[in-house]
Protein backbone atom coordinates (compact mmCIF):
# COMPACT_ATOMS: atom_id res chain seq x y z
CA UNK A 1 0.00 0.00 0.00
CA UNK A 2 1.32 3.45 -0.86
CA UNK A 3 1.85 5.87 1.98
CA UNK A 4 2.58 9.57 2.33
CA UNK A 5 6.27 9.99 3.17
CA UNK A 6 6.49 13.57 4.45
CA UNK A 7 4.58 16.73 5.23
CA UNK A 8 1.09 17.36 6.52
CA UNK A 9 -0.19 13.84 5.76
CA UNK A 10 3.01 11.99 6.68
CA UNK A 11 2.44 8.34 7.51
CA UNK A 12 -1.09 8.18 6.09
CA UNK A 13 -1.68 4.96 4.18
CA UNK A 14 -3.39 5.30 0.83
CA UNK A 15 -5.50 2.78 -1.00
CA UNK A 16 -4.16 1.45 -4.33
CA UNK A 17 -6.26 0.17 -7.22
CA UNK A 18 -6.54 -3.61 -7.33
CA UNK A 19 -5.19 -5.61 -10.25
CA UNK A 20 -2.34 -4.95 -12.61
CA UNK A 21 -3.73 -1.94 -14.48
CA UNK A 22 -1.66 0.43 -12.35
CA UNK A 23 1.86 0.20 -10.94
CA UNK A 24 2.33 2.40 -7.87
CA UNK A 25 5.58 4.34 -7.61
CA UNK A 26 7.73 2.73 -4.92
CA UNK A 27 8.53 4.63 -1.73
CA UNK A 28 12.23 4.61 -2.70
CA UNK A 29 11.55 6.30 -6.05
CA UNK A 30 8.98 8.68 -4.56
CA UNK A 31 11.39 9.72 -1.82
CA UNK A 32 14.17 10.30 -4.37
CA UNK A 33 11.84 12.29 -6.63
CA UNK A 34 10.67 14.59 -3.86
CA UNK A 35 14.20 15.00 -2.57
CA UNK A 36 15.16 16.38 -5.98
CA UNK A 37 12.14 18.70 -6.35
CA UNK A 38 11.64 19.60 -2.67
CA UNK A 39 12.36 23.32 -3.09
CA UNK A 40 9.97 23.58 -6.05
CA UNK A 41 6.94 21.99 -4.37
CA UNK A 42 5.81 24.54 -1.72
CA UNK A 43 3.35 26.96 -3.32
CA UNK A 44 3.37 25.10 -6.64
CA UNK A 45 0.60 24.05 -8.99
CA UNK A 46 1.16 20.34 -9.66
CA UNK A 47 -0.21 18.09 -12.42
CA UNK A 48 -0.14 14.30 -12.03
CA UNK A 49 -0.82 12.41 -15.28
CA UNK A 50 -1.60 8.67 -15.09
CA UNK A 51 -2.41 9.22 -11.42
CA UNK A 52 -3.16 5.62 -10.41
CA UNK A 53 -3.85 5.98 -6.67
CA UNK A 54 -3.15 9.73 -6.64
CA UNK A 55 -0.16 9.22 -4.34
CA UNK A 56 2.25 11.54 -6.21
CA UNK A 57 -0.16 14.49 -6.27
CA UNK A 58 -1.12 13.79 -2.64
CA UNK A 59 2.57 13.74 -1.66
CA UNK A 60 3.00 17.12 -3.39
CA UNK A 61 0.01 18.56 -1.52
CA UNK A 62 1.30 17.11 1.74
CA UNK A 63 4.61 18.90 1.11
CA UNK A 64 2.99 22.28 0.48
CA UNK A 65 1.81 22.43 -3.14
CA UNK A 66 -1.06 24.94 -3.40
CA UNK A 67 -3.09 22.93 -5.87
CA UNK A 68 -2.92 19.63 -7.70
CA UNK A 69 -4.69 18.28 -10.74
CA UNK A 70 -4.90 14.53 -11.28
CA UNK A 71 -5.67 12.85 -14.61
CA UNK A 72 -6.55 9.17 -14.76
CA UNK A 73 -8.67 7.42 -17.38
CA UNK A 74 -9.29 4.16 -15.50
CA UNK A 75 -12.62 4.31 -13.67
CA UNK A 76 -11.58 1.99 -10.83
CA UNK A 77 -8.42 4.00 -10.25
CA UNK A 78 -10.48 7.23 -10.21
CA UNK A 79 -12.74 5.74 -7.53
CA UNK A 80 -9.64 4.92 -5.44
CA UNK A 81 -8.24 8.43 -5.97
CA UNK A 82 -11.55 9.96 -4.84
CA UNK A 83 -11.50 7.73 -1.76
CA UNK A 84 -7.91 8.77 -0.93
CA UNK A 85 -8.67 12.47 -1.42
CA UNK A 86 -11.80 12.24 0.74
CA UNK A 87 -9.91 10.33 3.45
CA UNK A 88 -7.46 13.25 3.69
CA UNK A 89 -10.14 15.94 3.49
CA UNK A 90 -8.91 17.27 0.14
CA UNK A 91 -11.66 18.96 -1.85
CA UNK A 92 -12.03 19.65 -5.57
CA UNK A 93 -10.59 23.17 -5.18
CA UNK A 94 -7.34 21.71 -3.84
CA UNK A 95 -7.17 18.45 -5.80
CA UNK A 96 -9.03 18.42 -9.10
CA UNK A 97 -9.59 14.92 -10.49
CA UNK A 98 -10.24 14.43 -14.19
CA UNK A 99 -11.31 11.05 -15.54
CA UNK A 100 -9.63 11.24 -18.92
CA UNK A 101 -6.52 10.32 -20.83
CA UNK A 102 -3.37 12.39 -20.31
CA UNK A 103 -3.45 14.27 -23.62
CA UNK A 104 -7.16 15.01 -23.27
CA UNK A 105 -6.47 16.42 -19.81
CA UNK A 106 -3.63 18.56 -21.18
CA UNK A 107 -5.91 19.99 -23.87
CA UNK A 108 -8.70 20.65 -21.34
CA UNK A 109 -6.32 22.38 -18.93
CA UNK A 110 -4.77 24.44 -21.74
CA UNK A 111 -8.28 25.54 -22.75
CA UNK A 112 -8.81 26.71 -19.17
CA UNK A 113 -5.57 28.74 -19.29
CA UNK A 114 -3.81 26.61 -16.66
CA UNK A 115 -0.06 26.65 -16.17
CA UNK A 116 1.96 24.26 -14.01
CA UNK A 117 5.13 24.45 -11.99
CA UNK A 118 5.51 20.66 -12.00
CA UNK A 119 4.01 18.12 -14.40
CA UNK A 120 4.65 14.50 -13.48
CA UNK A 121 3.70 11.49 -15.58
CA UNK A 122 4.03 7.78 -14.91
CA UNK A 123 2.62 6.06 -17.99
CA UNK A 124 2.70 2.32 -18.59
CA UNK A 125 6.38 1.61 -19.08
CA UNK A 126 5.91 0.02 -22.50
CA UNK A 127 4.33 3.28 -23.72
CA UNK A 128 6.52 5.72 -21.80
CA UNK A 129 8.64 7.05 -24.67
CA UNK A 130 5.76 7.71 -27.07
CA UNK A 131 3.41 9.01 -24.36
CA UNK A 132 6.10 11.33 -22.97
CA UNK A 133 6.92 12.68 -26.44
CA UNK A 134 3.26 13.30 -27.19
CA UNK A 135 2.60 14.97 -23.83
CA UNK A 136 5.76 17.10 -24.09
CA UNK A 137 4.66 18.37 -27.52
CA UNK A 138 1.30 19.46 -26.11
CA UNK A 139 2.90 20.95 -23.00
CA UNK A 140 5.28 23.04 -25.13
CA UNK A 141 2.73 23.98 -27.81
CA UNK A 142 0.04 25.00 -25.31
CA UNK A 143 2.39 26.74 -22.86
CA UNK A 144 1.42 24.52 -19.93
CA UNK A 145 4.70 24.90 -18.03
CA UNK A 146 5.35 28.02 -15.98
CA UNK A 147 8.57 29.88 -16.76
CA UNK A 148 10.65 27.71 -14.40
CA UNK A 149 8.36 24.70 -14.63
CA UNK A 150 9.52 21.12 -15.04
CA UNK A 151 8.13 18.02 -16.71
CA UNK A 152 9.05 14.70 -15.09
CA UNK A 153 8.61 11.22 -16.56
CA UNK A 154 8.89 7.99 -14.60
CA UNK A 155 9.86 5.06 -16.82
CA UNK A 156 11.91 1.88 -16.93
CA UNK A 157 15.68 2.19 -17.20
CA UNK A 158 15.76 0.49 -20.61
CA UNK A 159 13.67 3.21 -22.26
CA UNK A 160 15.47 6.33 -23.47
CA UNK A 161 12.71 8.87 -22.98
CA UNK A 162 15.09 11.81 -23.45
CA UNK A 163 15.84 10.65 -26.99
CA UNK A 164 12.12 10.73 -27.88
CA UNK A 165 11.17 14.06 -26.28
CA UNK A 166 12.23 16.94 -28.49
CA UNK A 167 9.66 19.61 -27.60
CA UNK A 168 11.24 20.32 -24.19
CA UNK A 169 14.83 20.53 -23.00
CA UNK A 170 16.25 17.50 -21.19
CA UNK A 171 18.27 18.40 -18.08
CA UNK A 172 18.54 15.40 -15.78
CA UNK A 173 17.95 11.67 -15.46
CA UNK A 174 18.24 9.51 -12.33
CA UNK A 175 18.13 5.73 -12.03
CA UNK A 176 16.72 3.76 -9.08
CA UNK A 177 17.00 0.03 -9.70
CA UNK A 178 14.78 -0.75 -12.68
CA UNK A 179 13.13 2.68 -12.58
CA UNK A 180 14.33 5.94 -14.06
CA UNK A 181 13.09 9.49 -13.62
CA UNK A 182 13.81 11.94 -16.43
CA UNK A 183 13.44 15.71 -16.11
CA UNK A 184 12.72 18.34 -18.76
CA UNK A 185 12.23 22.09 -18.74
CA UNK A 186 11.01 24.69 -21.20
CA UNK A 187 13.39 25.23 -24.08
CA UNK A 188 15.17 28.48 -24.71
CA UNK A 189 12.94 31.01 -26.46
Amino acid sequence: MPRVIAGQYKGRVLKAPEGDKTRPTTDKVKEALFSIIQTRVPGSVFLDLYSGSGQIAIEALSRGADRAFLAERNGRACAVIRENLTKLGLDEDTAGLMRMAANDALLKLAGEGQSFDIIFMDPPYREAASDAASAASLIAEKGLLSEDGIFIVEHDKDTDVAKEVSALEFFRSCSYGLTMITFFKRGKS
